[in-house]
């Protein structure tokens, strides 16, 4: 082996200058300089695609095996499982299987922990493996899609009126806090203690806020609708949110979805099952929450977007996302409407505390006589005891 004098930065064979090379070939790699293909090389530099190819095949992760019926099969039940609706329909079919069966505890509490148990023998198994090898081979491509979109929806924020310097704030030094500059949904100026200066600070609180005013609107559906049902004539053991839990402590009432008879997961059992379901059924959830946006992807799903917005199939089916826009300003929303329910729910506290009746009752007490059923005739009444 010698060194051309003539491409010096090439070691070859045999050297061009001794003539064991045409001249065409010789002239031709002086014209194209150093970088020029080697020769000896079975790739052709006329067809890119067979130096992709092979480049495909040197890149370490490029072994995962081909996708099959069964790997993709094994991916749409870990997107189903994940998805939050999933527990809505499985929520039925749960009931019906439970009623045939007696609403046997054991039999309750394995339909609770069925949706987490198996995603998790799914990651472990050998599907799960080449789900996941699949995955990471895409993982580029998805990942430079959702930062397009991370991009999108920036741009998005600096159109909307919602977001930036000329956003809406609170009147006066409500509204003043400069550390606060408009890049999260629903921020309206308002720290007035300085608790969300430093960047970890906000991150967290943005993350309990959210977190709370999705839980808070749930929350108010919960409590107002048994209500205005019972109320409309159905039947459902206890419709006041704040009664129910002591009535399963002091007796054997059976509790009724929607006032269907049978139509419940351990509506005849005591309250400790049913907080044992319900500690399975939020375990895993709450998990995955703390351990980050990529806890799907050992069962092969990949969530495009963040901790609070996780989006992708099981969190955004309909694809709202996409349209950026639209998605800010439902951000924006969602914030307004979650605060508006929390501050429901410490009303309905205050009221279970203080009238010892449902928010509805409250409600229909307050219009029938105003002048002497509202706040500060109820808070007069409790105070004189």
């Amino acid at each position: 082996m010698r060194i051309c004098p003539l491409i010096k930065s090439r070691t070859i064979w045999k050297c061009p200058c001794s003539g064991s090379l045409k001249r065409a070939s010789l002239l031709r790699r002086l014209a194209q300089g150093p970088n020029a293909p080697d020769p000896d090389s079975n790739t052709d530099p006329r067809f890119p695609q067979q130096q992709q190819q092979q480049q495909q095949k040197s890149e370490p992760g490029s072994g995962a095996s081909p996708e099959t019926l069964t790997t993709r099969a094994a991916k749409l039940v870990a997107e189903v499982v994940a998805s939050p609706l999933f527990y809505l329909v499985a929520g039925l079919v749960a009931i019906k299987l439970v009623g045939s069966t007696g609403e046997d505890g054991a039999t309750i509490f394995v339909f609770a922990a069925l949706p987490i148990t198996a995603l998790t023998a799914l990651s472990k198994s050998s599907i799960g493996k080449q789900v996941q090898q699949q995955l990471e081979a895409k993982l580029p491509e998805l990942q430079a899609q959702a930062e397009r979109q991370r991009l999108a929806h920036q741009q998005a924020r600096e159109r909307s009126k919602w977001y930036g310097t000329g956003r809406p704030r609170l009147p006066g030094p409500l509204g003043s806090a400069e550390h606060l500059t408009g890049q999260a949904a629903g921020d309206a100026g308002f720290d007035p203690l300085g608790l969300a200066k430093e960047p970890a600070a906000f991150s967290r609180y943005r993350e309990a806020e959210l977190l709370h005013a999705r839980w808070a609107m749930l929350g108010v559906v919960g409590c107002v609708v048994p209500e205005l049902l019972a109320l409309r004539g159905v039947d459902l053991g206890e419709p006041v949110w704040w009664k129910v839990g002591a009535s399963k402590l002091s007796s054997d009432l059976t509790l009724n979805w929607g006032g269907i008879e049978g139509f419940r997961i351990a509506g005849k059992q005591g309250i400790g099952l049913i907080a044992a379901c319900q500690a399975v059924l939020m375990g895993g959830p709450e998990y995955a929450r703390y351990v980050g946006i990529r806890s799907l992807e050992p069962v092969g799903v990949f969530l495009p977007g963040d901790q609070n917005y996780p989006g992708g199939g099981p969190f955004d089916p309909l694809n709202y996302a996409a349209d950026a826009d639209g998605f800010v300003d439902q951000a924006v929303k969602e914030i307004k409407n979650g605060r508006l329910a929390m501050l429901a729910m410490l009303g309905f506290f205050a009221q279970a505390a203080v009238t010892r009746k449902g928010p509805m009752q409250n409600v229909l007490d307050f219009v029938a006589d105003p002048a002497s059923d509202n706040i500060v005739t109820n808070i007069t009444r409790l105070l004189q005891g």
